[in-house]
């Protein structure tokens, strides 16, 4: 397994990357943004740990670069923005877990250990979901609207599959924040109905209805035919 780990704190790197190389893992460290963007256009890893704030080129700016160009490797957030909003920013941008600091080694490798183990059952699993006409390729990381292939941000595939694995059913506010977001604390935002509305556009072109029903007060239902 190879880690990439972009930071540019030399003693926090090299304790990340003693600490990796130790529990069996390969590891390359960089200490700017740049030379992470070079460096991922270049070479596959398993995982990405992440400065947010970079030289050059920050955190969020790499994440979003990454995404665009089809690279979902899973993305570890390092940083010492503690907000909530700030990590929902990170989260937001395609990051798929958010660590602050100061953190203990034993964390950061449990969280690196989960990431990989989910990425891993994701890249096992090569169903396709199909709800009326939207069908999604989990082993591709991709979803069709009929014929035409559709653009989904990270985030938005994962909401889109728990949605379609729970058609026709119910899912809560709180169960969409658990499941796709991880976050097991209401961030108090609209981080949910953001993402929803933009399915929506996505998904409804030349629907009357929307294949997204909203339950006012308890959540959404993803309908084949609403």
């Amino acid at each position: 397994m190879k880690i990439l780990v972009v930071e540019d704190d030399k003693t926090l790197s090299d304790f990340i990357g003693k600490g990796l190389r130790e529990a069996g893992f390969l590891v390359e460290q960089c200490a700017d943004g740049k030379e992470g963007l070079f460096i991922l256009a270049s070479e596959s890893f398993e995982l990405i740990i992440m400065d947010r704030m970079l030289p050059n080129v920050d955190g969020l700016t790499i994440i979003r670069t990454i995404r665009a160009s089809g690279n979902m490797t899973p993305v570890l957030i390092l940083s010492a923005l503690d907000e909530v909003d700030q990590r929902v920013d990170g989260l937001s941008a395609g990051a798929d877990d958010y660590l602050t600091k100061p953190f203990s080694f034993k964390e950061l490798l449990a969280r690196v250990q989960a990431l990989l183990r989910r990425q891993n059952q994701t890249s096992t699993d090569s169903t396709v979901l199909q709800v009326a006409n939207i069908k999604l390729d989990l082993s591709r990381q991709k979803v069709w609207l009929g014929d035409e292939l559709i653009n989904m941000q990270p985030r938005e595939f994962r909401l889109l599959e728990y949605l379609m694995r729970h058609e026709g059913q119910l899912v809560s506010r709180t169960m969409l924040l658990e499941n796709v977001w991880e976050y097991h604390f209401d961030p108090q935002t609209n981080i949910v109905d953001v993402h929803i509305s933009r399915l929506r556009q996505k998904l409804d072109k030349n629907r009357s209805v929307s294949c997204i029903r909203t339950v006012r007060g308890a959540g959404y239902v993803l309908e084949a035919h609403p």
